[in-house]
Order: C-alpha cells, then structure tokens, then sequence
C-alpha cells in the first residue's frame, strides 16, 4: 500500500464524495470491529481523537477503565468501491487502527500494537522486516430467499476446475478485481480441492500490513458473496467428509533488500538463520497452534485424510508436514506453515510465529532431519521411530501446550494471554458438554 498524507486523504474525499469513515480494529477473537462516523468528524479522526467504549469489546478492557482512543494507521486508507449506492448518498472509506489508552500510550491488548512489539525484538536482532505471504482458503454456501445461510455448497467442482462445474468463478472473479481496485496484487485465484472451497493468493508484504490485508480481505470476500446470494465462511471445517481450509503462512525475514533465509553456499540453499527459525517452529509449534488454530472447530480439520498437516515435521520437497519449504531461492526463499487455518487473528498468530522462530535464532537451535516420505502413510512406530510427534487434537490440548509455554506467553503479553485463555476455556467447557449430533445417532437407540 502506498502512503499517504492528510492533505490527499482530504482530496480523496471531496473527488470520491466520501461521506462516511469506517475506523476498523481487530479484538483478540480475530474479529474485525469498526466504528463508523459521519466524514464531518475527518479532521478528529486523523488526529487521533476518536474515542470508544472499549469495555464492549471482547478482552479489552472493564467497564470502569472503558474509554479509548482510536489512532488511525494513515497508510490503511482506502475508499470501498461497492458501497455506494448512489451519489447522492456517497461512499464509504476505511482507516485500520491501533488502539491507545486515555493517557496515549498504546494499549497491550490491542493485536495490531501485539505484533509491532514483536517485529521491534525482531529488529533489535538485524532483521528489518519480517513478510507474509498468506493462502487463505474459504467456502461459498447458498443463501435461501431469506438470506438464511444453508448447508448447500454453490458447486461440485474440484482443484482448478473451471465453469460450468465452477458456479463461483464470476464471483471469485469479481472478488478479485475489487482487491485490485484496493491494490492488492493478486497472485492466483482457483478453486480448491473440496466443492465449494475457494482460494485467491496476493503478493507478500511486512508482517503488519499483510495482517491488515487479511482482515481486509475477508470483508471484501464476504461483501462480494453477498451480491451473488452467497455466503462465504473462514470456518476451518464447515463441513464433515471434505477438506477443510487453511490460510498457509508464507514467512521470511529479511535484512535490507536480502532475504535472511537464502544462503547459495548450502546444500539447500538455506542460511543458517533459516534453518534456526525452522526449529523454533517445530519447538514452539504444541504451543503456538492455540493461536494459529484457535476454535474447537480448527481441530476438526487437523484430523489424517484431509491433506491438513497433522505432523510436527518439516521438509523441502513433501507436502505432508507442518512446514514446507518450497523451491524458490532467492528473494523467493521462505517457509510455508500449513497448519494454520483463517479462523486465526492474524496479528496474534504471526507474533506467535514470530516469537518461536526468533527464539530458535537466539538460542541456535538445530532442526530435526528433513522427512521427505509421506508422513499419512507411516504407522504409529515408524512416526516413534523418526521421532515425529503430533500437534494438538483439540482446543483443550493446545491450550494446557500454551499454558506451559513461557517464550509464547511473552509473544502475546499478559493482558492478551490472560483473555485469550479465559474466552478459550468457555468455549471448550461450553463444547465438551454439548450433546452432538454424533452422539445422538450413535447412542440413543443403543443403550
């Protein structure tokens, strides 16, 4: 994204008739929030003004501490497209902000500010920036006449498959040159594995941004799919039978113009800081996943048979582990993790990433052996054997990893880790005495 000054933030407005200014954060769920105000309230706005209840905002803040202020992030800037109804009514711009507390200093539950505190570690250690390039994968169900989501996916089609088996593809493609409108770069876009799973890459960018893209992307995907009476979910696994989604993380660090994880001197052409992030993924990785698959449904889709990584492995040339690292050198090199799923915050998941493999820089930790068979088809002794471990198979499993985790604990800073825990056991004492489907079928008629 392009800067931008206050100057042209207020030429854009008078050309593009803004009339209305959409202040977005994220809490520490992962959802998107904004406070919307009439565009009369610009100049307050852009001088960080702005205050809001930040009580009313899951894990923020008590009702007696409530008020807060909105600082908005002027290179967020942009003007929506599809929400002018007509020009008389005007249209609708955005600002992404970071959240400060009534005395100015930033506020340490905000995830945005989380992850800016990571990339300073990141910096005090050389690295100039820190980049994401993320895969998020969605699924497009049907709206019946009352605009109620029902189970019935928009269509059959499978991997790259192209109309009439891809009902979507108008929809995908409409999706897309919004992004393009709001300058995203796109990369690809195609239909993924199971019916009615959709994908649309774009260009890496700094951590920070690229979490601001997501967030954004997300918006733009389910305002487009409206439009086509469909409704599009992030859910990690909406459906059983079927794969489930993921948002595979593109990662490099990155020291001036030279990517710190190429080295042509290795057999891999990886540097040694590489090969020391990698192993602070696997250490860290029972731990971080609360973060990186953060709802009792993410493990549904962390289950063999689905093509989800379910392993604590990496390798160069084999898609069956937890991270990939895929053959592009150069600028190009970095690691792909594929276990996370798009229900993540993308600001906590990435300082959590971040934190474990710059923990594996500062300590020199040293990787295990690449496994480059398929991890689906080894048995239980060949995995002990190999000394490949699983990662978490529920929610409950991955928090207890988090709990004993002091390096991620620091990644998240205790205000968020304290309300990340407390709204993640609810959910799991809420789920585990849910009386399922499942169940009903399997022992009702039974006993």
């Amino acid at each position: 994204m392009s800067k931008i000054t206050k100057e042209e933030i207020f030429q854009e407005v008078k050309e593009k008739n803004v009339r209305f200014l959409r202040l977005m954060f994220t809490d520490i769920l992962g959802v998107v929030k904004n406070v919307e105000v009439p565009v009369s309230q610009l100049d307050k706005v852009l001088d960080g003004k702005m205050m809001f209840d930040g009580s009313s905002i899951e894990g923020f803040v008590r009702i007696q501490e409530s008020d807060m202020y909105l600082i908005p992030d002027l290179e967020t800037w942009l003007v929506f497209s599809w929400e002018t109804d007509s020009t008389k009514k005007g249209r609708v711009a955005r600002l992404i902000c970071d959240i400060a507390n009534p005395d100015g200093t930033p506020f340490l539950g905000d995830p945005r500010t989380n992850l800016k505190r990571m990339m300073n570690e990141a910096r005090e250690l050389g690295f100039t920036s820190f980049n994401l390039g993320p895969e998020p994968e969605f699924f497009l169900f049907k709206l019946d006449e009352n605009d109620e989501i029902t189970e019935k996916l928009n269509d059959s089609g499978g991997y790259f498959d192209l109309a009439p088996t891809d009902l979507a593809e108008n929809c995908r493609r409409d999706i897309v040159l919004e992004l393009e409108d709001l300058g995203f770069e796109i990369e690809a876009s195609h239909h993924e594995v199971a019916p009615g799973q959709h994908e649309i890459d774009w260009k890496y960018a700094d951590a920070v941004e690229a979490c601001d893209n997501i967030q954004t992307f997300k918006l733009v995907v389910k305002t487009v799919a409206r439009k086509y009476g469909l409704h599009a979910t992030f859910m990690a696994k909406p459906l059983f039978g079927i794969n489930g989604s993921g948002m595979h993380c593109n990662m490099s660090l990155f020291k001036g113009e030279e990517n710190a994880f190429y080295d042509e001197t290795d057999e891999r052409q990886l540097s040694t800081e590489a090969y020391q992030f990698l192993a602070g993924l696997l250490h860290h990785a029972p731990a971080f996943t609360a973060l990186t698959n953060p709802t009792v449904n993410s493990y549904k889709r962390l289950v063999p048979g689905y093509e989800a990584p379910v392993y604590i492995a990496w390798s160069c040339s084999n898609r069956t582990p937890m991270i990939r690292i895929p053959a592009s050198r150069g600028l190009s090199t970095r690691l792909e993790v594929r276990s996370v799923d798009p229900m993540a915050n993308p600001y906590l998941a990435l300082a959590v990433m971040l934190k474990a493999g710059l923990d594996g820089i500062k300590n020199e930790m040293t990787p295990p052996e690449e496994t480059n068979d398929n991890i689906y088809d080894m048995n239980e002794v060949e995995l002990e054997e190999q000394a490949i471990k699983s990662l978490p198979t529920s929610l409950h499993s991955a928090l207890k990893a988090l709990k004993r985790n002091e390096t991620i604990k620091e990644a998240l800073g205790n205000h968020i880790y304290i309300n990340f825990v407390k709204s993640k056991t609810v959910e799991w004492d809420s789920y585990k005495a849910e009386v399922s489907k499942w169940e009903k079928e399997h022992y009702l008629h039974l006993y």
